[in-house]
């Protein structure tokens, strides 16, 4: 997404892992654009970080991304009040603070849309998933007061993905028969990133600009499955 946003935009990247980092900077389309390299579980630091970026290099930020998380399949007896932290930290709280930022005065109330990148879990339930699902649907009721609380100003959407390959995903398709039993259920076919992407370019846009507080769903038709 953000290779093919900085066709259109001026892009701060945002990751843990410098060298992926750089990596993915140096992909991007000719323009002014920006790392910030940050850990996002580290919430208590967020807003100071994100606006001596801001200061520093006289950024003015008017559309935003929330594309973080992490997912592993945890069953009850695992569960700690540490994952639910982390988890909720990284998918929602860093959200919230990020958004607060970018709204507030000091930095020039800039922000015109965002778009929080949740799951189509999110409405569901799926055994070893609690972790992941519970912090999705907090991000999603999150989104859904944002918008009323921005608006007019400030749209906020979410985009809930299916199942797509992604580098986080690349491990469940090692195993071929998973593969299939889970492309089976899916009426359209497993996605692709650019499915995402384009959902997300959407809301981005004024061509949205009647949209706000709305969870979008783009899973090739999973979650309306009910087949056996």
């Amino acid at each position: 997404m953000a290779v093919q946003l900085s066709k259109d935009y001026n892009v701060i990247i945002n990751g843990r892992d410098t060298e992926r980092l750089e990596g993915v900077r140096n992909r991007l389309a000719e323009g002014n654009h920006f790392v910030w390299q940050y850990d996002l579980n580290d919430v208590q630091n967020i807003e100071q970080s994100l606006t001596a970026l801001i200061t520093d290099n006289g950024i003015r930020i008017t559309h935003f991304v929330h594309s973080a998380g992490f997912m592993k399949m945890y069953p009850v007896k695992m569960l700690t009040a540490e994952l639910f932290n982390s988890s909720f930290n990284i998918n929602v709280v860093s959200a919230a603070l990020i958004t607060k930022t970018l709204t507030g005065r000091k930095n020039q109330k800039a922000l015109e849309s965002a778009v929080f990148i949740s799951s189509n879990i999110s409405n569901f339930g799926a055994k070893a998933f609690s972790v992941y699902s519970s912090a999705k649907a907090g991000l999603d009721g999150l989104m859904r007061s944002l918008a009323v609380e921005l608006a007019p100003e400030v749209r906020v959407n979410s985009v809930l993905p299916g199942g797509v390959r992604t580098r986080m995903t690349e491990h469940m398709y090692q195993n071929e028969e998973l593969i299939s039993r889970l492309a089976a259920t899916y009426p359209l076919g497993l996605g692709q990133t650019c499915d995402i992407y384009h959902v997300v370019r959407f809301l981005l846009s004024e061509d949205a600009r009647w949209i706000t507080g709305q969870q979008l769903t783009v899973d090739g038709g999973r979650t309306v499955n009910i087949t056996g």
